[in-house]
């Protein structure tokens, strides 16, 4: 078997990961009560610790962040305290690990909100789109525009959810940049009508995006700060009318910053590659520090934009569920389990921690 750029180890900021497979952060929807980490996340993360970099499900930065029922959250010292067991495990196992910090904006309901408030969002327009909550699929609710005096105490929610990630043993953090959550809302002008300081021109619209990447990495240190963008998805009602010159400008903006890494989902998030035409080499070239490409890789695909240097590090997604030793998997060319999507989201074990590894499969045939 021809060799492969995936598994050589690969220098990240100040750690060294044994390959260039990333976990992808993937939403599982198993936290318990006070949205704590369930402790099987601790044998979940552990088993998939032979990624290059683990990257958690979104952990939303406080109470208002939240959009889904049964998120894990980074807010609270319980929280903390079981993140701290999973990072444990990582780290006893070999491996690296971010959380990736996330506020969701208008993509919630009432019932998540302190006070069963209203959602907030940089305007007050309403998603097309259906979240997860009381074990139904339902509309987000209405949401409110954020008040200028409200913008310091969101970027204080994510300094303090990366002040804890460190707490807790994470080797850095990934802010939620992507996917039409609250980041991305003000950076879209299909979602950001405002004519303040935070609305209107390009500059304007990403100044938040940018202020809570200046603000966490000012905390976490730029080299264990990461952050996830999409530039043309479409995923949960968001859109721009020009996304070109906005992102150029946000990853000038990040690469001033001297982040460690943009993590970029190219296309559709989970569908189709070639949605909306887009430079990525734009922003690779913009970008002097490590780039990571997202959506729909396989080893072929991983190979060629590696071979290229398009990217540095690869994503995957759903394959990382259903096989623990994706990595090992994909070295030996061996088959793949097969995902159970009914298991994705919710639940306990059964589809979470109980899937195979090729030696298991193996000593059960």
């Amino acid at each position: 078997m021809p060799s492969s750029k995936l598994f050589d180890p690969y220098k990240l900021g100040p750690i060294t990961l044994t390959n260039r497979a990333v976990m992808a952060p993937l939403t599982r929807n198993r936290a318990l009560a006070g949205m704590v980490p369930n402790p099987l996340a601790v044998d979940y993360y552990g088993q998939r610790a032979s990624a290059g970099l683990l990257v958690t499900e979104a952990s939303q930065v406080s109470q208002q962040g939240q959009g889904y029922q049964d998120t894990p959250g980074i807010y609270s010292k319980e929280q903390i305290a079981v993140w701290r067991k999973v990072t444990d495990r990582v780290h006893e196992r070999g491996g690296h690990i971010f959380i990736q910090l996330w506020h969701v904006g208008r993509i919630s309901h009432t019932s998540l909100q302190p006070n069963g408030g209203a959602p907030v969002a940089p305007s007050a327009i309403k998603a097309k789109t259906k979240t997860f909550v009381n074990g139904t699929f339902a509309d987000v609710s209405e949401p409110r525009a954020l008040t200028l005096e409200e913008i310091p105490g969101i970027i204080e929610a994510f300094k303090r959810g990366a002040a804890n990630a460190i707490e807790a043993g994470f080797d850095g953090v990934e802010i939620h940049g992507a996917n039409g959550y609250l980041l991305d809302q003000f950076a879209r002008d299909g979602s950001n009508k405002r004519t303040d300081a935070y609305g209107g021109s390009v500059e304007n619209r990403a100044r938040l995006m940018l202020e809570v990447s200046k603000e966490v990495a000012a905390v976490a240190g730029a080299e264990r700060t990461g952050i996830r963008i999409s530039p043309v998805t479409p995923a949960n009602d968001v859109s721009d009318s020009n996304p070109q010159p906005l992102f150029d400008h946000i990853v000038d903006g990040l690469n001033a910053l001297k982040l460690v890494y943009i993590h970029v989902i190219e296309g559709a998030t989970g569908g189709p590659r070639d949605i909306a035409p887009f430079d990525y080499t734009s922003l690779r070239k913009r970008f002097k520090q490590t780039y990571m490409a997202n959506n729909g890789y396989d080893t072929a695909l991983a190979d060629k934009i590696l071979d290229s240097g398009a990217a540095d590090l690869i994503a995957f997604g759903k394959p990382f569920i259903s096989n623990p030793d994706l990595v090992e998997r994909l070295k030996a060319g061996a088959p793949l389990n097969e995902w159970d999507k009914n298991t994705f989201y919710g639940g306990g074990a059964k589809g979470y921690t109980d899937y195979p590894t090729l030696g298991q499969s193996q000593a059960a045939e």
